[in-house]
């Protein structure tokens, strides 16, 4: 697995939103959704507000495999379930991150069906 530069993790850690594709089965993207992301350490972490039954959440799960864009940065990616140990540390992440939002949708990433759905997002 290679990592991600020191540009593109400040470029993703710093954007508001990404555009998130996930892989179908036959190897096409599915239509990309906008959703939050966070930075931990030299990770960056997503999840679905709304829990394991939305589209994309399940998507990901067909291959592991998508595209991310933002922040000038569009990369291939795979995806893998975080660490439970982390997710304390990446519920800060999302709060610190989003604290100007209203709170009622910071919460959303903070339910533990949110976090149950948190997968780290590696470079391929």
């Amino acid at each position: 697995m290679s990592a991600w530069s020191a540009t593109e993790l400040d470029a993703l850690g710093r954007t508001e939103e990404i555009e998130i594709a996930a892989l179908r089965a036959d190897g096409t993207l599915r239509k990309p959704v906008i959703i939050w992301i966070a930075r931990l350490d030299d990770g960056l972490y997503v999840r679905s507000a709304y829990g394991r039954t939305a589209a994309w959440y399940r998507g990901t799960l067909a291959r592991h495999e998508g595209r991310i864009k933002a922040g000038g940065v569009e990369k291939d990616v795979t995806f893998e379930a975080a660490e439970l140990a982390l997710h304390d540390a990446i519920d800060t992440a999302f709060r610190t991150k989003y604290r100007a939002h209203p709170v009622q949708y910071v919460n959303m990433v903070l339910t533990e069906e949110a976090r149950s759905t948190t997968l780290r997002l590696n470079p391929r």
